[in-house]
């Protein structure tokens, strides 16, 4: 792939093929930007997995970074009060038709376990934009002002993909490399938390970070198994 002289600069600013403790990392991400907006830093987890074995679940980063998102919760009207007590910024039955419709000005749905069998339905509207409630990720709850409380401080949905690969944002270039240091770590912690029991002793195979537009920089991950 042929690359632009801005980004062949920023390779010639470090080694790329040097291992770097996170914190480390997170600076030298830092200092390879060179667009004029502000980036996204991203995290690259590769892990070994089984045939059968995946590795999702959801965490609040220690440092936020984005802004906040709209919540939909689907659960019956006389539940609609609550959840917009509890920061929902649309709530009730009437929802389902209108998602049907194709209206989908939220970020993230959430709904109560009654109201499934409905919005079930809607697989083809949500699945496509990764939206569906899942019990997996917190979002099928009777628990609906817990849920919508913790997805407004910022909880995150992490899975590895189908080549077991976790690819998630970390935090913004503009941010102190520190904290984006700090939500790696917690990253980590996490996906070593969810490692199957059956997986192999070198169930994390690489880690590397990187801002959007710019290269990526590997991370020493046995460091923080220390």
């Amino acid at each position: 792939m042929k690359r632009g002289k801005n980004y062949r600069a920023a390779l010639a600013k470090y080694d790329p093929t040097q291992h770097y403790e996170v914190a480390k990392a997170c600076e030298v991400v830092k200092d390879l930007h060179y667009v004029k907006f502000d980036e996204t830093v991203e995290a690259h987890v590769a892990l070994k997995l089984g045939k059968n074995q995946t590795v999702r679940d959801t965490l609040v980063f220690p440092n936020q970074f984005r802004g906040e998102k709209k919540v939909l919760v689907f659960c019956r009207d006389e539940r609609a009060k609550e959840a917009l007590d509890a920061g929902a910024a649309y709530a009730g039955q009437e929802y389902v038709e209108k998602v049907k419709g194709g209206w989908l000005d939220f970020d993230i749905a959430v709904a109560t376990p009654d109201m499934m069998k409905d919005v079930g339905r809607l697989g083809m509207v949500l699945g496509r934009k990764g939206l569906m409630p899942n019990p997996k990720t917190g979002t099928v709850t009777n628990d609906i002002v817990a849920a919508i409380g913790e997805l407004k401080k910022g909880r995150t949905e992490y899975r590895a993909d189908k080549t077991g690969i976790v690819h998630i944002a970390v935090g913004k270039v503009s941010m102190e490399p520190a904290k984006v240091a700090e939500n790696v770590s917690a990253l980590l912690g996490e996906i070593m938390r969810k490692k199957p029991a059956d997986a192999k002793a070198d169930y994390v195979r690489s880690v590397s970070v990187s801002s959007s537009m710019g290269p990526g920089v590997w991370v020493d991950f046995k460091q923080e198994d220390k």
